[in-house]
């Protein structure tokens, strides 16, 4: 097919920027679809499950929001193994196309009241066929920015990952306060109104992949196939084993407190902090907004300083300022209180966020790259990011919520163990998708 073939040989700064827009907006897309399920689940969790009080449905959604996360590793797998070996582009295009399967299904799914127990196996399915695009979509879209980027700047677009991932989130956000607040009435949304921004979804997912055919392939991976020395697969793979378990760290601290700040935040600040929903959706859409805008400016300060200071920034940041900052959260009153206190959580994080695309594609070799990045980060995404915020919902259910600012606090100090002992000579920018070698003294 057309769409699949590479071009090759060097790019202009008008082909560059285009490609990087292209694997970029897809992203968007991507995880737009992704976490309208997280934003709308608040209206459409009695549409899907049994009729139970407000957190035993949120539960079972948050359930299936976790199970959904169990095909990212196989997404990962097979999607990586296809970038490594087909490019990153074929990868791309195919996951975009898994995506808004998923969204339309669960788009023109009818109820529990309607079809009994086939209602949650629908969005099941979606969840899971939504889950192995995510998987893959991940290391695809972060091997392809790196690789695309001028060496010395890969910092800078690598950071555009998280900018387009956050402005998926806040675009689901900002269809969720156009519904609340000018379109539908809350009786309107929970009836059929959440139906339409998977529909949406399903469309702009159609409209990318047709943006995505002018992609060009990127340079490292077009070399690497002239190598016929040059093998990849799951074999060569675990020839890299500190490599992988750099990526494992750093994303189960990074991957934790993200989404609690993130995606459970919506949820805390009106079950545990008393917000409304429209306070709490206004207070997660502006501070999103400030985190998004300045990712490029931690990625460009990586590319001069180093990206182990920043990674250091925040393990320090996160250990020592997750604890008051949930616990200031739990009581807080203020939409604009929260506001502040929820975007100084995440510029915390920005550390990680935004150059943790480059940071884990620079630790592989090129054959090997798309899978190396996209299956460890998966894994360790599904196990602990997929599940936060079902846990936090658990310990408040259980009655003791503090447990969980600890268990976030102790995900973060993991990934500070991995910057300090599993990666501590990776502090260059390289440009051969290695890490550098140390220092001379």
């Amino acid at each position: 097919m057309p769409v699949f073939q590479p071009r090759t040989g060097a790019l202009t700064t008008a082909q560059r920027i285009r490609s990087i827009i292209a694997g970029s907006s897809g992203n968007l897309i991507e995880y737009y679809d992704w976490y309208v399920y997280a934003a709308f689940s608040m209206y459409f969790a009695r549409s899907f499950f049994p009729p139970g009080n407000a957190t035993t449905e949120l539960l079972r959604s948050a359930a299936v929001f976790a199970i959904g996360f169990l095909m990212r590793p196989v997404g990962g797998w097979l999607m990586g193994l296809m970038a490594d070996r087909y490019g990153r582009r074929a990868a791309l295009s195919l996951s975009i196309i898994a995506m808004c399967t998923g969204s339309l299904a669960i788009a023109v799914c009818p109820t529990y009241g309607r079809i009994g127990l086939a209602a949650p196996s629908v969005l099941l399915f979606a969840r899971l066929l939504q889950g192995l695009s995510l998987g893959g979509e991940y290391g695809a879209s972060a091997t392809y920015l790196s690789e695309i980027a001028p060496p010395a700047r890969r910092g800078f677009y690598a950071s555009f990952q998280y900018v387009t991932l956050v402005m998926g989130q806040l675009l689901a956000l900002v269809v969720l306060l156009v519904l609340q607040f000018v379109l539908l009435s809350p009786a309107q949304l929970g009836a059929w109104g959440w139906r339409v921004p998977f529909g949406i979804g399903a469309l702009l997912a159609l409209s990318i992949l047709w943006f995505r055919r002018g992609m060009a392939e990127s340079e490292q991976f077009s070399a690497a196939t002239r190598d016929k020395n040059a093998h990849g697969g799951l074999r060569v793979l675990l020839h890299h084993p500190r490599e992988v378990l750099g990526v494992c760290g750093l994303t189960l601290g990074g991957t934790v407190a993200f989404y609690t700040f993130t995606i459970y935040m919506q949820k805390y600040l009106v079950n545990t902090a008393g917000l409304s929903k429209e306070q709490s959706t206004l207070v997660s859409t502006a501070s999103l907004a400030v985190f998004a805008l300045v990712q490029p400016a931690f990625g460009a300060l990586s590319d001069r300083m180093g990206r182990r200071r920043l990674l250091l920034s925040f393990g320090v940041i996160g250990c020592l300022c997750t604890m008051p900052l949930m616990q200031a959260l739990s009581t807080v009153h203020s939409p604009l209180a929260a506001f502040g206190l929820v975007t100084a959580a995440l510029l915390g994080i920005s550390g990680y966020t935004s150059i943790n695309a480059v940071v884990k594609a620079e630790l592989f070799p090129t054959r090997v790259r798309a899978l190396g990045v996209a299956l460890p980060y998966a894994l360790t995404v599904s196990v602990f990011g997929g599940t936060a915020e079902y846990v936090a919902l658990w310990f408040k259910q259980i009655g003791h919520e503090g447990l969980f600012y600890w268990y976030v606090t102790g995900c973060i100090a993991c990934s500070l163990l991995t910057v300090l002992f599993v990666l501590p000579g990776h502090d260059r920018i390289t440009t051969e998708g290695r890490p550098p070698a140390p220092a001379t003294k």
